[in-house]
């Protein structure tokens, strides 16, 4: 049997032990995403951004779960942007949210319009797209009074924005898991935060959402961000663990062993002072034998 039969609703309609280990994994992680980065509090309002992908539909749903025996009461409301595309069908997510029972919010605006104005045929949209998507549910986080602004941005999407903007970019920074807008107005969470995209992949095509394509830039993956994704995706399957070891080190930075004098007072450096990691420039790294995975570290609280 393969993984995708294991993890399928039985005739019966119940799901198989492979799909609840998974789902339960899912869990677990999103837990532990928001209680490391307090991401949810009692009374919180979350908008939770669903555009129709697996990623969104997977939070929404994981969010659910976890509010019936979460320690905290906070209120859900789901929101979709109709940007206008040409064949969206507008009556797929209301139908959807309403057969969940979960408050929501549809937003009609025709970005569509404005962005293949402004972008040349054959350029990449997705920067102008983010822009005017950005400031829409920012002012529907405010119609609504939500606290706090999920998103369904995954482990793999933090580690290729890593590596995107270290070798595109030369900075080494990433997605993080929790933010404040430039305004200082909103708070922005990514749940999904310690998710492998295939994990979510399997969930989703178990849970049968009914998946919307974007039109407007679903088949025009940024060039660079797919040869990235590629990259992970050969060291994922040659080096087993080397992804979690690198979401790991995310998590673990040591400021006075990188080149960062904002970070870390190099000028000011005299004999006698005390710094992480101490003077282990002069040690070999500790690198796994051959073929044996890296280690990970990821704290998982208990089930919430």
């Amino acid at each position: 049997m393969s993984i995708i039969e294991a993890i399928q609703p039985t005739p019966e309609g119940r799901f198989s032990n492979t799909f609840l280990r998974l789902k339960k994994k899912l869990e677990r992680a999103v837990g532990s995403a928001i209680a490391d980065f307090n991401m949810i509090e009692d009374g919180d309002t979350v908008l939770v951004c669903v555009s129709g992908g697996k990623d969104s539909y997977s939070l929404l749903s994981i969010l659910l779960a976890l509010r019936e025996r979460a320690p905290v009461d906070f209120r859900l409301v789901a929101m979709n942007l109709d940007q206008k595309q040409p064949g969206f069908p507008a009556d797929v997510l209301p139908s959807y949210f309403e057969q969940l029972g979960v408050e929501y919010r549809i937003v009609t605006e025709d970005t569509y319009t404005i962005v293949k104005e402004k972008i040349p045929a054959g350029k990449t949209t997705c920067s102008l797209c983010s822009r005017l998507r950005r400031g829409i549910i920012y002012r529907t986080a405010r119609e609504v009074g939500a606290t706090k602004i999920a998103l369904g941005h995954h482990r793999d999407d933090m580690i290729e924005t890593l590596f995107l903007n270290m070798f595109f970019g030369g900075r080494l920074k990433a997605m993080p898991p929790k933010l404040v807008s430039d305004d200082g107005e909103h708070v922005v969470i990514r749940p999904l935060a310690y998710c492998a995209e295939s994990d979510i992949a399997r969930f989703a095509r178990a849970m049968q959402y009914p998946i919307i394509p974007c039109n407007l830039c679903g088949s025009q993956e940024n060039a660079q961000r797919r040869q990235i994704k590629q990259m992970l995706q050969g060291w994922a399957s040659e080096f087993p663990g080397r992804i979690e070891s690198i979401c790991t080190a995310m998590q673990q930075v040591v400021p006075s062993h990188l080149a960062d004098r904002h970070l870390f007072d190099f000028a000011g450096l005299t004999r006698g002072a005390q710094v992480d990691e101490g003077d282990t420039v002069f040690d070999p790294p500790e690198l796994p034998s051959a073929g044996a995975a890296q280690p990970v570290t990821l704290r998982l609280t208990s089930d919430r």
